[in-house]
């Protein structure tokens, strides 16, 4: 088998310059050929009847040609052309590669089992148009032997926050389908909304599914819900439908995993339900972001809520054939158990030490539960808060750290981090682009991602399942919003999740990816045509600061300005990096065929100090997935925006302590710490900064403490923490930043927030 791999691998890839079949995601091996395979009226459908599973696949095929050419090929008859389809007992490929072969007068898809010939079939697919035409329909010969990198290969959808048709959820599925996804994760419930019928708990929907409409709000400005508002906004799928979305999802080979949160994020059950609450008390369904006063947890300690709990996911087995069931289990304010009386007696009754086991508690019975049925459970990394329960799969959400964790403890981990693969963050602009949550995930940066974090050995990277990206859509209210935020970042991902690691090449996706956006416009589906803004990324070594230009439209220019005016085509060009020796406000513009794109220039202030270049040292360490330039990224003159993804260095849980050495003493009179607050990612500006110098490195002399001014509870803030003081002579500066507490109310209420810090001036 060895030998056979090898031979496989060695075969010349199709994926760089000359591939003319834009195949995504890119193939194990390709060959092409110079002949063609005409499709047409003359086609037969062929395939052994008594492998009845092809049956549906071949109706499936149908439909294609059908929505394609306008006829329906005939099965199992003569004619000059063959379609031929065939399970049969292939080496190496596993259960979802297959093996295609096409020649002037046949096409033979082979597989092990019905899904390799699905992805087979969705490979030849993209070689035909997307609509009709009246040309021939030419598939070039050629040979492919492929099969998947990972066996999870994910997409998410909340339709809680927004509920979308089942017709998009079926166009949803047909996209992932097209691009070898294979599982569809089914965010159904949270505070906002629940969206799936529950026969026994019909209240769940009458009133669980519909709130007050403030869409014409931004979603943390919502007001809550007064008494008399009518309920209007909202909607739920029936048991009959879901059913009818399983089968059409299977016959893709897409499996479908049903979020039913727990213990949190469960509003919209209170609402309906208000005893399954600590407080009991009645309370109208959330409109946006807004908790005040509002319960949005089970009652751990009362056991009527696993009996409702068992009872749901009964309806819910029976609809799902899944093996995995997720549970959520992020965000837990764990507040309202500190102070219910049934919590804490369950506390104490099971011998736990606190909330964090409370909910690990609630967690493992549910999965016992489960297990009890044959099924599995997947939870969002806060799971791992209390004790992992024994069988469950972690989805790591919070950057990579839950999954690590998690697979040292031998646990199947699915990686799904905030950057890049959450997809309602900006993918462009953001000037220009509609408005998201915040962040920056480009395409670029979603091709880059590697699932398996470096951390691992290779035995240990074995419980990598695969990875997956999240919509989540508090920002997001219609269909053509949703295509445009997973176009065609999705196709990015499932390149990485598909193709071999050494296989990916950015150019060669790129040249793939524009047939791609021709089909996307012939089908009026609405993408996202590029990130035509330009990357501004300084560097700062041996007290001299470098600016380097990069953009990632293949093969278009740069051009940029220090001056503080827009760049147009008699502006510099961008050919080298560029030296920073002044305060100055650069702005670079992306020129594609001599024409300047993108809505806004980009642009970066840099602000010449003293400590310009100079090293930083850090008691407490940088988060790695907010590293912003580097270790010197706080003297690099580099001011930060409101993205969050730029230029900003990150502390989690921890405060912000840096030292800086100067090179030799000087005269100091002022010391500023740049912050960033961003209540829904859970930045917050420090409580407090203290200024410390010293001549030594040794002794520190406090100069100044500032306090922040600005409420915890505004939503963005930009702020400067700035001590003025006497004259001073220094070498070295301390700064340190307290980290705040997610504030009541907050989905992560008690819990630490993050310090996000630009720039540490020094005049």
């Amino acid at each position: 088998m060895k030998k056979l791999l090898f031979l496989l691998l060695s075969l010349p890839f199709a994926g760089f310059a000359q591939q003319t079949v834009n195949i995504i995601p890119q193939p194990v091996s390709i060959r092409q050929q110079s002949r063609v395979f005409v499709l047409s009226a003359n086609t037969s459908i062929q395939y052994n009847p008594q492998q009845k599973e092809l049956k549906p696949i071949v109706d499936f095929l149908n439909m294609q040609i059908k929505h394609i050419a306008g006829f329906i090929l005939p099965v199992n008859t003569s004619k000059p052309t063959i379609f031929q389809l065939s399970i049969e007992k292939l080496a190496v490929i596993g259960d979802e590669g297959y093996g295609m072969d096409v020649h002037p007068n046949k096409i033979t898809i082979k597989a092990n089992t019905k899904a390799g010939i699905i992805y087979g079939i969705q490979s030849l697919l993209q070689t035909l148009p997307a609509i009709r035409t009246n040309a021939r329909l030419e598939v070039p010969c050629m040979s492919i032997t492929d099969y998947p990198r990972f066996k999870y290969r994910g997409m998410h959808l909340d339709v809680s926050r927004h509920f979308f048709s089942p017709e998009f959820i079926k166009e949803y599925i047909d996209l992932m389908a097209s691009y070898k996804m294979n599982t569809f994760h089914w965010h159904l419930v949270d505070d906002q909304g629940w969206r799936i019928e529950i026969k026994k708990y019909p209240n769940l929907t009458a009133t669980g599914a519909w709130r007050v409409d403030q869409t014409d709000k931004i979603w943390g400005s919502r007001p809550q819900a007064k008494p008399g508002e009518a309920a209007t906004y909202g909607g739920y799928y029936t048991q009959e439908q879901i059913k009818d979305i399983i089968n059409y999802a299977a016959i893709r080979n897409v499996t479908i995993i049903p979020e039913i949160e727990m213990p949190g994020h469960v509003a919209s059950a209170i609402a309906s339900y208000p005893q399954l609450s600590c407080t009991q008390q009645p309370q109208l369904l959330l409109t946006g972001g807004n908790y005040s006063g509002m319960s949005s947890n089970y009652c751990a300690g009362n056991d009527s809520v696993f009996v409702f709990l068992e009872n749901i996911l009964n309806e819910v087995l029976h609809l799902f054939p899944s093996t995995y069931i997720h549970i959520g289990g992020d965000e837990v304010d764990k507040s309202p158990w500190k102070n219910c009386s049934k919590c804490q007696a369950r506390i104490k009754k099971e011998g736990l030490k606190n909330e964090d086991e409370l909910q690990s508690y609630f967690i493992k019975r549910i999965e016992k539960f489960l297990i009890s049925k044959k099924r599995k459970i997947i939870g969002w990394d806060e799971i791992l808060e209390g004790g992992l329960a024994p069988e469950a799969t972690v989805m790591s959400w919070r950057g990579e750290t839950g999954g690590i964790e998690a697979v040292k403890m031998n646990h199947d981990v699915i990686m799904t981090p905030g950057k890049p693969v959450y997809f309602d963050h900006y993918q462009a602009g953001p000037e220009g682009e509609p408005i998201a949550i915040g962040g920056m995930n480009t395409l670029k940066n979603v091709y880059d991602y590697e699932p398996v974090p470096k951390e691992l050995t290779a035995e240990e990277s074995k419980y990598i399942l695969g990875a997956q990206a999240n919509l989540w859509t508090e920002y997001i209210t219609t269909a053509e919003h949703a295509e445009y935020m997973i176009l065609p970042r999705m196709t990015a991902l499932a390149e990485v999740v598909w193709s071999l690691k050494e296989n990916k090449d950015w150019s060669s996706f790129n040249e793939r990816l524009q047939n791609h956006f021709k089909a996307y416009g012939q089908k009026g589906l609405h993408y996202c045509p590029g990130n035509y803004m330009v990357s501004i990324k300084p560097s700062s070594q041996n007290g001299k600061l470098t600016v380097n230009l990069s953009t990632e439209i293949i093969n278009a220019d740069i051009y940029y300005t220090t001056d503080g005016r827009e760049p147009t085509l008699s502006s510099n060009r961008y050919t080298a990096p560029v030296e920073i020796t002044s305060s100055v406000l650069l702005k670079a513009s992306t020129v594609i065929n001599g024409r300047i794109m993108g809505v806004q220039a980009a642009r970066q202030s840099f602000v010449m100090h003293r400590a310009i270049a100079k090293p930083v040292e850090y008691t407490n360490p940088v988060s790695r997935y907010y590293m912003a330039d580097g270790p010197n990224s706080l003297t690099d003159g580099v001011r930060g925006t409101n993205a969050i993804g730029k230029f900003w260095h990150g502390f989690s849980a921890k405060d912000l302590i840096a030292t800086i050495d100067l090179g030799e003493t000087k005269n100091l009179q002022n010391i500023t710490l740049g912050c960033l607050q961003n209540y829904s990612d859970w930045i917050f500006l420090p409580q407090s900064v203290k200024f410390e110098a010293s001549v030594n490195g040794a002794d520190f002399q406090e100069v100044q403490i500032v306090s922040n001014p600005i409420s915890i509870n505004e939503k963005n803030a930009q702020f400067d923490f700035k001590a003025s003081f006497p004259l001073k002579q220094a070498r070295y500066i301390r700064v340190t930043a307290k980290n705040n507490l997610c504030p009541p109310g907050h989905s992560g209420a008690g819990k630490p927030g993050w310090i996000f810090a630009d720039e540490i001036i020094v005049d």
